[in-house]
Order: structure tokens, then sequence, then C-alpha cells
């Protein structure tokens, strides 16, 4: 199985996409219409089946290996800071 650090490495310009696209569309909390589309419609084109409107704008998305064992939940928040950028870089 690959390392964790591996994985992500390979998928880096993927990660930096996705983290670029959501910077885009800051949403306070509870607004996060554009962002939980933007989530769930990539989630779903990985394949996986995908729950939405969760509590307003979450997002559900299972993986399942078929495998026994463990289960393991990662929760992130969606919403953005009220801060303006003035790095200038994307």
């Amino acid at each position: 199985m690959a390392d964790l650090r591996e994985i992500v490495r390979e998928h880096a310009a993927l990660l930096t996409q996705i983290r670029r696209d959501l910077h885009r569309i800051p949403e306070p909390a509870f607004t996060e219409e554009k962002t939980s589309a933007y989530i769930y419609d990539f989630l779903e084109k990985q394949g996986l089946p995908v729950k939405g409107e969760i509590a307003r704008h979450g997002v559900l998305a299972t993986l399942d290996t078929g495998k026994p064992g463990k289960t393991l939940l990662i929760r992130a928040d969606m919403d953005a800071l009220p801060i303006e950028e003035e790095t200038g870089l994307p």
C-alpha cells in the first residue's frame, strides 16, 4: 500500500487546484452553497456515493473498501473567514 506522502505527491497538482478553486468562492458560515456544490460534484465524479444538504450545506461521501476493520471519519469545515487576500497569489 502506498504511503500517504506518496499519494499526496502524486496528486499535488490536483490538490493545489482544488484549494485554489475553493479559495475563489469564499462563503461565510451557513451560506456555503457554491462550496458545497463543488465538493459534492467532485466526490460524485470520483464515483463515491454522496449525500448533500446535510444540516443545510453539509456533504457526506462514503468510501467502502469492502475489507473488515475499523472505520475512519474525516470532517472538515467549509466556511470562509472574512479576510482580504494581500499576497497577490492565486
